[in-house]
């Protein structure tokens, strides 16, 4: 099962997603993960202050979180960084 398809990420808001990047709001590895992958699915990561934007990088080239699906079906992420072979 993907991050997408949990609960934590189903429940996730923009103030939680945040907060439990940031560490403001405590959460289980599965809600943080869920928030990163929440803050790039809406773009919200992109628009953050710049460490936001750095440490989503970081997980996508990681493969920890999945890039954002395009509507087409592609893979990519909002700065369109991250292919898949």
């Amino acid at each position: 099962m993907g991050i997408r398809e949990t609960e934590e990420y189903k429940k996730m808001s923009p103030y939680m997603a945040t907060g439990l990047a940031e560490g403001f709001e405590e959460g289980t590895e599965a809600e943080i993960l869920a928030a990163w992958q929440y803050l790039v699915d809406t773009g919200m990561a992109w628009k953050l202050q710049g460490w936001f934007g750095r440490q989503a990088m970081a997980l996508l080239e990681a493969g920890i979180i999945e890039p954002k699906e395009a509507k087409n079906g592609a893979e990519g992420n909002a700065r369109g960084r991250i292919q898949r072979a």
